[in-house]
């Protein structure tokens, strides 16, 4: 069966999943990184760090002179000029005009001195003072250039700028301003950096108001990222759309949305976290080669070679057993339909057996659609509960599946967790250290006073949600959507509800973590996921690359028995899923969209993998270029593809482990 991409090159599947995106950085000789380091392509798409880390990831390169600003403004010009270009109707660049909102900080420094760039080759370029000063040395270079300045704010104390007389005046010069964008080509957006908290204020903010207004209607919806806008002007942000927050990817306020993000050194969690995740569109990355090595990464992306490293392939002289069982607890008489989903979707995700358990009716639609599923409870390497069942505000007093479920869930009630301590780890010695990665995470894994983390993963799903105990072990992962989160975190005492969920999914995910100690699957276009790394350290993954389509009835069950066949085969080949429950929850979720994206023929995604800046004309509008230009006319449908239900999915996930099953086989040479 032919889908979205035959991907005959494996090499093409590497560059749309982000691994060798770009070339060498992009810059001249001399302004990169000390020679003999090598920045890493594989993680820094798919990394973000903190405001501060980054710029603790700065200093060393500054300190040595590294003219980190200018670079930033070389690309940001560069990518400017791509965009118009890329345009159908695009105009010369002596015929475009440019406006920049520029702020105090140096995030308007990096625009003045790429709108600096622009205007000596010849465009015409106006610059509004949001803020009460400029960037001395980039004002001075726009001016050079050739530039015009005018200020905002009547307290702006900007050389050789009169500010507004009053408040009247400075409202006719932002009705001025309005008018200015409404003629332009291109808006740089440099008013707030990764120093910004909170929402816009003042100026700033009633501008974001008439442009985010603006914008609502300028792309299309379900157009994926990359295709062209449908109106002028073009906005490309400088680092960070204004107005995001950026360590915690909230909207605090009002917010400029970008069609092109232009962020550097690094990705902030910002650029990968919903809801501000929206705002960027498409994301250049510009490589300034940090030492990342000792800084620990705040928010990561699940990736198709990241997802591989959780993919068991089979073994010659595997049995069925070897190859992971997963149980489930699915379904009921009122939605029988989740019981057939899901274990049809583990069926179909690489396990050797599922074990089915349900009333007498799912039992029979379960067998119709699999007559390989077998019935009954028995020895399992994972489980799933929940999905199709009801909870307990709907359930009959007695059902049977909630008595199954709870029954299954009770040894898994715990206290706290024990870590190894430092002193415990420093007595190990050199010849005794482990020499795999699993093998480092067993030793890393807490334990408990009953032996809970010896007890089989177990994916808890909907109607189960509200018989999870009050704590439990990490290989426990939920998987709410905002209204499900909302409710249990209210049971355990929290005030909060769907809308405050969606508004800011890391914080509540992160309290859901820390409250159960369960790994917690937020659902979401963007989907956050929150697990233990540690003694109170959460790891935070996100997966965006499921197109719209997959928002439809039956896509979560898809996905629970989707995870739960994963987390089984990891267990089954000895691997210490305590630790890796998080890794593996956000892998399946990634294949989960992938098989999205399969069945619906769809290049759309909540969250496109960024793009590596490139200094040389022709590769950066390669690795700019729209989705329906990167797919080689295998898109009968179009870029936003088509319709699909859950079976759909579930049926073209044998498809999606073959493609990312094939990235691990490549990785170690299993020719097996």
């Amino acid at each position: 069966m032919e889908s979205l991409f035959d991907y005959d090159d494996i090499e093409e599947f590497d560059r749309l999943d982000g691994f060798g995106a770009g070339s060498d950085g992009g810059f001249p000789d001399g302004d990169g990184p000390e020679d003999g380091y090598m920045p890493s392509y594989i993680s820094f798409p798919a990394s973000a760090w903190r405001a501060e880390q980054v710029r603790d990831m700065e200093h060393p390169l500054l300190d040595r002179g590294v003219p980190l600003m200018r670079m930033a403004a070389d690309a940001a010009a560069h990518v400017a000029r791509t965009m118009l270009e890329r345009q159908d109707d695009a105009p010369a660049i002596t015929d475009t005009h440019i406006l920049l909102l520029a702020g105090a900080g140096d995030n308007g420094g990096d625009g003045l001195f790429a709108a600096a760039e622009l205007a000596k080759l010849g465009a015409s370029v106006a610059c509004a003072a949001v803020g009460r000063s400029l960037h001395k040395e980039g004002l001075a270079a726009l001016r050079d250039a050739g530039g015009a300045v005018f200020a905002l704010d009547p307290e702006a104390r900007i050389p050789d700028v009169d500010p507004p007389a009053d408040e009247d005046d400075a409202d006719d010069l932002l009705t001025h301003l309005i008018s200015m964008y409404e003629a332009s080509d291109l808006v740089l957006d440099a008013m707030t950096g990764i120093g910004a908290t909170g929402a816009l204020r003042g100026t700033a903010a009633r501008i974001a108001e008439e442009i985010a207004a603006d914008r609502a209607g300028a792309r299309t919806p379900g157009t994926p990222l990359g295709e062209q806008a449908s109106q002028y002007p073009l906005v490309l942000a400088i680092d960070v759309p204004s107005g995001v927050g950026v360590d915690d990817g909230t909207l605090p306020g009002v917010c400029i949305p970008a069609d092109v993000t232009v962020t550097f050194g690094a990705l902030k969690p910002c650029a990968l976290l919903p809801p501000a995740s929206n705002m960027f569109g498409q994301i250049v990355l510009v490589d300034f080669g940090f030492d990342a090595s000792h800084t620990p990464v705040a928010v990561e992306a699940a990736s198709a070679h990241g997802a591989s490293d959780h993919v068991r392939l089979p073994h010659i002289g595997d049995d069925k057993y070897a190859r992971g069982v997963v149980g489930l607890i699915t379904g009921s008489d009122a939605y029988p339909g989740a019981a057939v989903l899901s274990t049809f979707a583990a069926a179909r995700s690489g396990v050797g057996m599922v074990r089915y358990v349900g009333p007498d009716r799912t039992q029979r639609m379960v067998l119709d659609r699999l007559p390989e599923a077998v019935l009954g409870e028995g020895r399992c390497q994972a489980w799933v509960v929940g999905s199709g069942v009801p909870d307990g505000d709907h359930a009959q007093e007695g059902d049977p599946q909630r008595e199954a479920i709870r029954q299954l869930l009770e040894p898994y009630a715990v206290a706290e967790a024990h870590w190894p301590s430092p002193e415990t780890l420093m007595t190990i010695g050199l010849d005794d250290l482990p020499d795999s990665v699993e093998d480092w995470l067993a030793l890393l894994a807490p334990t408990f006073d009953d032996g809970q983390e010896t007890l089989p993963p177990v994916v808890v799903d909907a109607g189960a949600l509200d018989l999870l105990p009050d704590r439990v072990p990490p290989q426990v992962v939920i998987t709410p959507h905002a209204g499900e989160l909302a409710r249990l975190l209210r049971v355990r005492g929290e005030a909060v509800d769907a809308d405050d969920v969606r508004r800011d999914p890391l914080t509540w995910a992160l309290a859901a973590w820390r409250i159960t100690g369960a790994t917690v699957l937020l659902k979401g276009a963007i989907t956050v996921v929150v697990g233990s790394d540690g003694p109170d350290k959460p790891r935070v993954m996100v997966s965006g690359n499921a197109p719209a389509w997959l928002a439809t009835a039956g896509s979560g069950d898809v996905l629970a028995g989707s995870i739960g066949a994963l987390l089984a085969q990891n267990a089954a080949d000895g691997k210490p899923v305590t630790l890796m429950a998080t890794d593996i929850a956000a892998a399946g979720a990634y294949i989960h969209g992938l098989a999205g994206q399969l069945a619906s023929s769809s290049a759309q995604c909540a969250r496109p993998v960024p793009i590596m800046y490139d200094e040389d004309p022709d590769t950066l509008a390669d690795l700019m270029a729209p989705a329906s230009s990167q797919t080689h006319g295998a898109m009968p449908f179009g870029v936003t593809g088509k319709p699909v239900v859950a079976s759909d999915v579930a049926a073209q996930l044998p498809h999606a482990f073959a493609l990312i099953g094939s990235l691990g086989a490549r990785a170690t040479g299993d020719g097996q």
